[in-house]
């Protein structure tokens, strides 16, 4: 390694970090010198770290507010205030159809069981979304029926596919397909519950437009019952 030799007219030690090249002066630096470059780049990175925090926008309020339920919810129940609450989460985590808003969800009946912390979408709840998903048609409406066999809401389940016949109760031997392929999106009530003092079940179809008009008439004056597929 060369050596600086001293100037005339100086001491060595007011000359160390010079030189003629970069590489004498590096050399030649003195003690304190890699300190103040350390501080320098820390500072440096300090500086850098608050301009992102500064302008990275604040986590909690990119977050959406969604309905989730604030129970246990059984299928067919009627929604009320005290069964839901407002969480907060990241945009990219709620669900496509998320409830945001709990008083439009009050009244609303539930088509399928809910734990606490389950977000609420268009789906879970009786509306024109489920009516569309449920049967691919957009003008799809959902028809409320009574069996005539009652045994028959003991079995039905959400998501079954069945065809609507109306019998003429006059002639048992006449009955007229009023819809096929509807599908079952609730039965009210509970399977197996005692029938004393029970309400009848209800079961909703989603239906087309047209063929939900047709059974809706049909059921003010026929008796109804449903054929599986």
């Amino acid at each position: 390694m060369s050596r600086i030799r001293p100037r005339p007219g100086g001491n060595a030690r007011g000359r160390l970090g010079s030189g003629d090249t970069w590489r004498e002066a590096f050399e030649n630096r003195p003690p304190w010198a890699d300190a103040v470059l350390l501080r320098r780049i820390l500072a440096g990175l300090c500086a850098v770290a608050a301009v992102v925090l500064f302008l990275r926008e604040d986590p909690e309020r990119t977050r959406v507010s969604v309905v989730v339920a604030a129970r246990d919810l059984p299928p067919g129940h009627l929604l009320e205030p005290a069964d839901l609450r407002l969480a907060r989460i990241p945009p990219g985590v709620a669900p496509a159809g998320a409830a945001h808003d709990p008083d439009a969800l009050t009244g609303a009946v539930l088509t399928a069981a809910l734990r606490p912390g389950e977000v609420l979408t268009d789906v879970r709840t009786v509306g024109p979304r489920l009516a569309e998903i449920a049967t691919g048609a957009r003008d799809a409406r959902i028809v409320p029926i009574r069996p005539a066999d009652t045994a028959i809401t003991e079995i039905l389940r959400a998501g079954d596919r069945v065809d609507v016949v109306a019998a003429d109760t006059t002639d048992p031997s006449r009955a007229t397909t009023l819809a096929t392929d509807a599908a079952v999106v609730l039965v009210s009530g509970t399977p197996g519950e005692p029938s004393a003092g029970r309400a009848e079940r209800v079961v909703l179809l989603a239906l087309d437009g047209r063929r939900a008009a047709a059974v809706a008439a049909a059921s003010l004056s026929s008796a109804l019952t449903v054929i599986f597929h």
